[in-house]
């Protein structure tokens, strides 16, 4: 049984902009849902573990933020309206092919669940901060991998242009379906 969602997944690769505009999102009063691998970074950056620690398994890694992207989308009433930090649970699609990892079992979970839409934002300069492994040349590689497993999976997805993130999240709330 598929599940239609209320659910809208903001998505991009890393350093696009997707939390900046979730948090602009949620201060006009939207519902947002947090980031998986953040939340656990920064768990375990609290308990005193570094970002290598942390990652130095990427495929171990990578298995433990779909396990928690499921509980967070898990704990969100279907037809509420949502926005989804970090590429919702398809997002792992494009990061288990980057750790060498089939994506199988996270396409058969996604396909439990309907998403309103993708709103994709478009790159920014790579910035590097203190939860991101990734280099330039990796974030461009997801970027192309993100946008082609939403559209294998079949959703629909609306590109968002570089802008201020007042004009990005203007494009994004004018375009909610209705």
């Amino acid at each position: 049984m598929v599940i239609k969602t209320n659910w809208y997944i903001v998505s991009g690769a890393p350093g696009s902009g997707k939390t900046t505009t979730l948090e602009r999102l949620a201060s006009l009063g939207y519902a947002v849902s947090p980031e998986a691998a953040r939340v656990m970074i920064d768990k375990a950056i609290k308990r005193g573990e570094t970002i290598r620690q942390i990652r130095g398994d990427e495929a171990e890694f990578q298995k433990r933020v779909f396990r928690m992207k499921i509980e967070i989308e898990n704990k969100i009433a279907p037809g509420k309206l949502t926005f989804i930090d970090g590429g919702g649970l398809p997002a792992p699609i494009a990061y288990y092919r980057v750790a060498g990892l089939a994506p199988s079992v996270v396409v058969k979970e996604v396909k439990k669940r309907k998403y309103r839409g993708v709103f994709f934002l478009e790159r920014l300069p790579y910035k590097k901060d203190y939860a991101r492994v990734e280099d330039e040349g990796t974030a461009k590689v997801l970027h192309e991998l993100l946008y082609r497993a939403y559209q294998e999976l079949g959703c629909r997805v609306i590109r968002v242009p570089v802008g201020s993130i007042e004009e990005r999240t203007k494009f994004i709330l004018s375009r909610l379906d209705g």
